[in-house]
């Protein structure tokens, strides 16, 4: 979506071929019991500044909710609660404050993970880092496993989708340092105030259609033909496209079978990448049990909830959803053996919740919801540019800089779409941030057509 308006914004034609009955890629919503539900629970930060441009540009930017100061509650057994929060001093001792106070950790284990954080903030990216796993730094810095488990995980899981152990050091440092250590209100928190769908797929494709472009739903792109003067084709299930240019926005695991022999140079890199599952576990309360739009949780199998109350279309009580990161082993497991651990393990967490009743549970699971982001990964992550000089690619598992995130998603679009505007001879039209409608200051140049 992302890189189809930039283009069709630098007045060039644009046809996006969407798969699935829907845009929005990978955040998206479904109605369940009555229920309008997220495939998934995703925030942002406000250092996320490609992807709030892109809600600008839709004009979803109301839709979110962005905190005025980092504000994270932590949920331990026995209804403990502590608090990750800054303030008003300059990074990195803007969290010093809560750090001082956090309950989860001794003293000790309080003073060396500053000093870790101090050393995290300095650390200059280099190769080497995507070589090591993030814990393997961690324990060089005599972090303890409660400090790793209470205080670093509650961070890089959710947002590398595996835990410190198996996570790379790299994207480790590129989190933390964007959004906790280099400004102060960088990791000020975001998050939908409506379902996925009316955030991103429903307003894009509005935004689509007034920008020009040609949005075809249900359509698969099955391959992508290169002639010997290098010519395009998109290769549909009864019908081709001939183009001058082509962004694939396909996930990695499919991007070989769609991609012509030779675009990459190993095309098997991509499947190297591997894949890291998500599993969401819903609860519906016939009562509120919870008073946080969303909770951390430690010494507990519960990672993330959320209160998707409002969101849902719930009348009454509390629909509570759990996200949980890395999720190998709940992939497989079955619903009635999470219900069994997650609902105990909710009211712990949640007083209230032991005396309320469950109306619905029911669990949703993305069995390749990021690429796997562990050490080596740089190497197998291609920039936008293939071997034809107007084929390109994007996607979160493109080499953005970032984990597989929204922010990496549409930073992927808008790098692709710079490099085909360039093919294309337009690069008095790149985009830089989606702010608003550019479209129309293309006149009189030739026309142009562009596949996403």
């Amino acid at each position: 979506m992302a890189a189809g308006l930039a283009c069709a914004d630098a007045g060039v034609t644009v046809t996006l071929l969407e798969a699935r009955p829907r845009l929005g890629g990978a955040t998206f919503s479904f109605s369940r019991e009555g229920l309008q539900v997220d495939n998934g629970q995703h925030v942002f930060l406000r250092c996320c500044t490609a992807y709030r441009g892109f809600l600008r540009r839709i004009g979803a930017e109301s839709r979110t909710v962005l905190q005025r100061r980092l504000a994270i509650p932590v949920l331990a057994p026995g209804g403990r609660v502590g608090w990750l929060r800054r303030n008003e001093l300059p990074a990195p001792i803007h969290l010093s404050g809560s750090l001082a106070t956090y309950p989860f950790l001794s003293r000790a284990d309080r003073a060396g993970v500053a000093r870790a954080a101090l050393a995290l903030a300095r650390i200059k990216p280099t190769a080497d880092l995507d070589r090591r796993t993030f814990q393997e730094w961690l324990v060089a810095r005599r972090q303890s496993p409660t400090a790793i488990e209470c205080l670093w995980n509650l961070i890089a899981l959710p947002t590398l989708n595996l835990p410190a152990g198996e996570a790379s050091l790299a994207l480790a440092v590129k989190v933390f340092q964007t959004g906790l250590l280099r400004h102060r209100s960088a990791g000020d928190v975001g998050y939908a105030s409506v379902p996925l769908s009316e955030l991103h797929g429903e307003p894009a494709g509005s935004a689509l259609a007034a920008a020009g472009a040609d949005v075809r739903l249900r359509t698969p792109a099955r391959r992508i033909g290169v002639g010997p003067d290098g010519s395009l084709e998109v290769a549909l299930d009864s019908a081709t496209i001939a183009t001058d240019a082509v962004i694939v926005a396909v996930p990695h695991v499919d991007a070989p079978d769609i991609l012509p022999e030779g675009a990459l140079e190993d095309a098997s890199r991509l499947k190297a990448l591997g894949t890291s599952p998500i599993v969401n576990v819903h609860a519906v309360y016939d009562r509120p049990v919870m008073d946080f739009p969303f909770a951390a949780g430690v010494r507990t199998p519960v990672q993330w909830v959320f209160d998707r109350t409002s969101q849902s279309g719930v009348g009454s009580g509390q629909y509570l959803a759990i996200s949980l990161s890395g999720a190998s082993s709940e992939i497989s497991e079955r619903t009635e053996d999470l219900r069994r651990r997650f609902i105990p393990a909710l009211q712990d967490l949640l007083p209230r919740a032991r005396k309320a009743s469950v109306r619905s549970f029911f669990v949703t699971r993305e069995q390749a919801a990021t690429f796997r982001q562990a050490p080596g990964t740089a190497a197998l992550r291609p920039g936008p540019s293939t071997r034809f000089p107007r084929l390109f690619l994007a996607g979160a598992w493109t080499n953005t800089g970032w984990p597989a995130t929204m922010e990496g998603a549409v930073r992927s679009g808008l790098a692709a779409a710079r490099e085909a505007l360039i093919a294309v001879g337009r690069p008095r039209f790149l985009p830089q941030e989606m702010t608003r409608v550019a479209g129309g200051q293309a006149n009189g140049t030739p026309a142009l057509e562009m596949v996403v």
